[in-house]
């Protein structure tokens, strides 16, 4: 376990490194189109996939990649770590989030946001704010962007019980358009509130789209009931294979927040 320490400190390391670099090599994008920084976004995340497979012996296994459509569409994705917030970008050509306000306030990470047209709204909006939000995501999917939402609004330790949020229902009934669920088991190898990163099979699996026009309480019950069947599944594949590495599992089973 010692080694894993010492290789989750050299990729952390070389992770945000890499990000500095990237933000410079970036910079002439302030200059281009929307498209360039988006593209220049995809070329960061499979780097940062590359290094963590290099340095942290975490390969990633993208299941269901020609489920995909183009043109508009939300993808609704389970959310256990940072990892998936750059990890999904690389498949998508016009991806489009909603972030937190406080983060366009970084320093070129933050314009960068705002240069790709994301979404903004504040932690403690008020109803119209939210409402406001909804409209203006439902607007760019219809104009032909890829909305990447966490329908559990915040990241979920791994086996937490699920805590659905209608904000995406009220978007997919807005947009017009189908729904893409997203399970995953990230949490087990770039756990939330730690560096460390574990070695093993990280999974991601684009599962069955959703059409278009179902009302809310079904839209909700389906999105929910795909991602958590599929990620329970893919969850306890990732703790076999680490038991059998580790002779037991790195991360102890989550209990809730």
């Amino acid at each position: 376990m010692f080694s894993i320490f010492l290789r989750s400190l050299l990729f952390n390391v070389l992770f945000y490194f890499f990000l500095v670099i990237w933000i410079l090599i970036a910079l002439p994008t302030f200059l281009m189109p929307r498209q360039a920084i988006l593209t220049v976004a995809g070329w960061w995340a499979k780097s940062s996939l590359l290094l963590l497979r290099v340095i942290c012996g975490t390969k990633v296994e993208f299941r269901g990649a020609e489920k995909i459509p183009k043109g508009p569409l939300i993808v609704a994705s389970k959310h256990q770590s940072m990892w998936e917030t750059f990890a999904l970008l690389q498949f998508f050509d016009q991806p489009l989030y909603i972030l937190k306000r406080e983060l366009k306030w970084i320093p070129f990470f933050g314009w960068y946001l705002m240069k790709a047209d994301m979404i903004d709204v504040e932690r403690e909006a008020g109803a119209r704010a939210l409402r406001d939000m909804t409209r203006r995501a439902g607007a760019a999917v219809r104009e032909g962007r890829q909305l990447i939402i966490f329908p559990e609004g915040t990241r979920r330790p791994v086996e937490a019980p699920p805590r659905y949020k209608h904000g995406v229902a009220q978007i997919y009934r807005d947009s017009g358009v189908a729904c893409l669920p997203v399970a995953l088991n990230s949490g087990l190898f770039w756990p939330r509130r730690t560096f460390m990163r574990y070695p093993g099979t990280l999974v991601v699996e684009f599962l069955d789209l959703l059409p278009p026009g179902l009302d809310r309480d079904e839209f909700i019950n389906r999105v929910r009931d795909a991602i958590e069947t599929a990620t329970d599944r893919i969850v306890k594949e990732a703790r076999e294979e680490q038991a059998k590495l580790f002779g037991r599992v790195p991360v102890a089973p989550a209990r809730g927040e």
